[in-house]
């Protein structure tokens, strides 16, 4: 049995982010998974995603996990 893991993408107000071109980025592991979002976290901000949740085919792992920078404390 083959699992797929992939992000969901969301906005601040929690609604999905869709128009991204990435609903079919999918990772064999979830190594590779979260490997690839510490590289293209920032991308992502920047185009208005403000939290992801993990999935492993259609269960969710964790999350909502935001990707602002943590407050100065």
């Amino acid at each position: 049995m083959s699992e797929t893991w992939t992000w969901d993408y969301q906005r601040a107000d929690g609604t999905p982010v869709t128009d991204l071109g990435l609903a079919s980025t999918s990772f064999p592991t979830q190594a590779e998974a979260e490997a690839w979002l510490s590289e293209e976290w920032a991308v992502l901000a920047d185009g208005g995603v403000r939290a992801v949740t993990l999935r492993r085919d259609e269960e969710e792992v964790y999350g909502p996990m935001s990707l602002s920078p943590a407050e100065p404390g």
